[in-house]
């Protein structure tokens, strides 16, 4: 006890407090804090400013209201603009919006709205036997194993990647979205994931409680009649997938053109024909970590048997090249960012002069793009169709725009514009068809990728 106070009293003599020791803030160091700060006349005004109104509001740049013009050297034709409601499934979206474009000019269709709803379905039940199956491969580790530990936390989602939309409509089909309308569980995904998920690792303690000796049949047939129950919750909130339907196709006056009957691949073949999985490659601008490296990244994929996000790690003026011919070629792309950052919801408008934060709070924000990743502040947070881009007289961009499917009435006309600034520190993601991808590159995909685990950062899935 004498030596406790006297190891105490040393420690008070040396100006250190138990509270401070321990990281804590202790009384002294909170009134250093406090004498640190003394509000002045135009603190005081921003102080009444800001408890009644919005930061975005104040931080809005005056100087920046006159910059943008819908104008734009390169634009891929589309038509329609579609709405994801209060979904996570931007992916979906931007990957169908990207068929539909093509499938309008190759075919000169007066337009074209796919289903959704028939696609989402079987994402739901591919996620769900990805998650059992993972259970399954993992059923010998014990519940405190990282990768255990990481499928209960995700046991499905409504969001996703590229490769969701490949191997889902390579395996299953499209059909137009008279034939499979969205339902109200489909445009407001909570309530039905949330059930799902319940459902889901409920039966995932089933699994993993059967006998270690257990056959792999006997697993196997129970993993099919939970399926079956998923499948039930899927078919009563969603409906059920058609297997036959009838289609006419009209061309761009309104006219009939023939009225066929098809499968959800018959449709697609006919319309589309892509082969999302060989054709095309995925590339990434993530500049905490290696450039010309190829990266897989674990359970990131919406199938069992499917694919994994595989991706090339590139400079991002390598990137706006290939997107570039893409789009000088009228053909649009998969595109994802960060797009909640400096995002002028009324404008639709992404820029970083768009908000002057700095001056408003009287500090800097100073971290890049590789700083923002490496602690989190930043990453791939939602899917877009990529479909323009403004080029200066030396080919330069200055400027480009996606389609969004927040609905028409949001953004610039269901679009968003974003400097090319801006495109540098948050575009993430990009899909281009291996055509406008130089041999150069191609090579890096000899290597064998480096495999990341399911938790690392870039898993995260727009929505």
């Amino acid at each position: 006890m004498k030596r406790l106070t006297l190891i105490m009293a040393i420690m008070a003599a040396l100006g250190f407090g138990l509270q401070a020791q321990n990281g804590g803030i202790d009384a002294a160091m909170l009134q250093k804090i406090k004498e640190s700060y003394k509000p002045s006349t135009s603190d005081r005004a921003l102080r009444n400013a800001l408890s009644r109104n919005d930061i975005n509001k104040l931080a809005a740049s005056a100087d920046n209201e006159a910059r943008f013009n819908a104008d734009f050297s390169h634009r891929v034709k589309t038509k329609g603009i579609t709405n994801q409601e209060s979904s996570g499934r931007c992916w979906l979206f931007t990957g169908l919006n990207v068929l539909r474009a093509q499938a309008i000019e190759q075919h000169n269709l007066d337009g074209l709205m796919l289903s959704h709803n028939y696609c989402f379905f079987y994402d739901q039940l591919e996620k769900s036997n990805l998650f059992l199956q993972g259970i399954i491969d993992t059923r010998s580790k014990p519940l405190d194993d990282r990768e255990v530990e990481w499928l209960l936390q995700h046991p499905i989602s409504d969001g996703g990647t590229y490769t969701g939309v490949a191997d889902l409509v390579s395996k299953y089909g499209l059909v137009p979205q008279n034939v499979m309308p969205e339902t109200q569980a489909s445009n407001s995904t909570s309530r039905l994931s949330m059930l799902i998920g319940l459902k889901l690792r409920e039966f995932a303690l089933e699994l993993r409680s059967m006998p270690a000796n257990a056959k792999p049949v006997a697993i196997e047939n129970r993993k099919v009649e939970m399926l079956s129950t998923i499948y039930r919750m899927l078919a009563l909130t969603l409906g059920e997938p058609v297997q036959k339907f009838t289609w006419t196709r009209k061309n761009a006056k309104g006219e009939a053109v023939s009225t066929k009957e098809y499968t959800p691949k018959q449709f697609y073949q006919e319309l589309f024909g892509n082969n999302l999985v060989d054709n095309y490659i995925m590339l990434m601008n993530d500049p905490s970590r290696d450039y010309n490296k190829v990266y897989e990244i674990d359970y990131d994929r919406h199938t069992y048997d499917g694919h994994n996000w595989l991706y090339i790690n590139l400079p991002i003026d390598d990137i706006k090249q290939m997107a570039i011919a893409s789009i000088k070629a009228n053909k649009a792309m998969y595109f994802s960012c960060d797009v909640g950052k400096f995002f002028d919801r009324d404008k639709g408008t992404l820029d970083l002069a768009n908000y002057d934060y700095a001056s408003l709070m009287g500090t800097t924000f100073g971290m890049d793009k590789r700083q923002r990743v490496q602690t989190g502040a930043s990453g791939s947070s939602h899917a877009m169709t990529l479909i323009a881009v403004d080029l200066d007289a030396n080919d330069k961009p200055l400027k480009w725009m996606v389609e969004n499917s927040w609905g028409a009435n949001s953004g610039y006309q269901g679009n968003i514009i974003m400097t090319d600034e801006w495109f540098d520190e948050y575009m993430f993601r990009l899909v281009v068809d291996k055509k406008y991808v130089p041999a150069s590159l191609m090579k890096y995909f000899d290597q064998k990728p480096i495999m990341l685990p399911a938790w690392d950062p870039m898993f995260l899935p727009e929505e």
